[in-house]
């Protein structure tokens, strides 16, 4: 039976630095990708919603069933762990705000590392906001523990890994299909996708792009016996810069019991090891690129936004069971039912945050050109 865990992960910290070795090295090819390959969650869903466009969508659709063809069986036959989550009203919520500040911020969970990487000063503000999201997040959990939940749903444990693994991919291919109907019927025909460039300088392909990616979520499950996760970092992050200037975190009932994480280095923490990886792979990326030229000026609205996208981000992932990568593709690559929950609220969430984007100035007017006979 797949293996069930818990909200804190079972990390690498414990077991030796050749598995964090490990992590810091799949993040920096993580990183490297997500910016050679534009590769984004944040920016393909609104293209899609403002310019019918859904080429990142269906790349992201093809991420995932990549994954799924070897996690499955990783995870029926060879007892690998998987992120199985309760679906209920909490991660709905969560994965709405989420939605929601992703949209406001600029940036999904894997978005805003890649971008900071790259070189965004408005990103290291939203990261900012994040790590105070997930951290307010630890002081104020006990408020949502008794919303009501359906429970755990695991496909491959009530359905069996084959029919679950073919319902998995004709969900994928739907959600693909969907995006292809949306972008003929208002254009005519597809938008013709980037080619890749050079491997090492860039630019990639979508496609390259989510193979690339769904190598790095597979490495994962086999380094680190679970999925790709990005924020259950945040807290500890959080938690150790609170601790550092006086605040009494340490009170609080979620870290009466995981002092260690406070104490301990954040480079004995394979998600963090990884995120800063990633980070890296993305400088250097952006510096094969000719890319990384920092810009400090921002302005008022640039400075809110950031700041509330990324709150409403660290504070919604940890409801959610984790971001747009630990929330969503965790789940869907795990056989749960709470990634395909994730996935539905995550976009609510994000309609109404293009929404607002378009109503404070964030984006120009978009006019679609219908095609002929459409």
């Amino acid at each position: 039976a797949p293996l069930v865990v818990g909200e804190q992960r079972p990390e690498a910290g414990g077991e030796g630095g050749v598995r964090l070795a490990l992590s810091a090295m799949i993040g920096f090819v993580g990183g490297a990708a997500l910016y050679h390959a534009a590769f984004g969650f944040t920016g393909a869903w609104r293209r899609l919603q403002r310019e019918k466009r859904g080429a990142g969508v269906r790349a992201q659709a093809l991420l995932v069933a990549l994954v799924v063809l070897v996690s499955f069986p990783l995870i029926a036959y060879g007892g690998y762990g998987a992120w199985v989550q309760p679906v209920g009203l909490r991660a709905a919520i969560g994965a709405a705000m989420f939605g929601f500040g992703m949209q406001l911020g600029g940036g999904c969970g894997s978005g805003t590392l890649f971008t900071v990487g790259g070189g965004s000063s408005r990103m290291a503000l939203t990261l900012a906001a994040f790590v105070a999201g997930s951290l307010i997040y630890t002081g104020s959990w006990w408020l949502w523990k008794d919303l009501p939940e359906l429970g755990r749903f695991s496909l491959i444990g009530r359905l069996g890994v084959w029919p679950a693994m073919l319902l998995t991919l004709a969900l994928l291919g739907a959600v693909a299909y969907a995006a292809r109907v949306v972008e003929t019927r208002t254009h005519g025909a597809l938008e013709q996708g980037r080619a890749t460039g050079s491997m090492w300088r860039g630019p990639w392909s979508l496609t390259l792009g989510a193979a690339m990616l769904a190598l790095v979520v597979i490495a994962c499950f086999l380094v680190l016996n679970r999925p790709w996760g990005i924020t259950s970092a945040y807290p500890i992050w959080g938690a150790k810069v609170a601790d550092a200037v006086g605040l009494s975190v340490r009170d609080w009932s979620y870290w009466r019991y995981q002092q260690g994480k406070i104490d301990g280095s954040v480079f004995s923490d394979a998600t963090s090891v990884m995120n800063f990886g990633i980070i890296l792979g993305a400088l250097c990326a952006a510096g094969l690129a000719g890319a990384f030229k920092p810009q400090a000026r921002l302005g008022f609205r640039d400075v809110w936004t950031a700041v509330l996208g990324g709150f409403l981000m660290g504070y919604g992932a940890r409801l959610a069971y984790g971001c747009n990568v630990g929330g969503f593709v965790g789940g869907v690559v795990s056989g749960s039912a709470h990634g395909w929950s994730w996935l539905l609220f995550g976009a609510l969430g994000s309609v109404a945050g293009v929404w607002l984007r378009a109503r404070v100035g964030m984006d120009p007017p978009v006019k679609v050109q219908a095609a002929a006979g459409g």
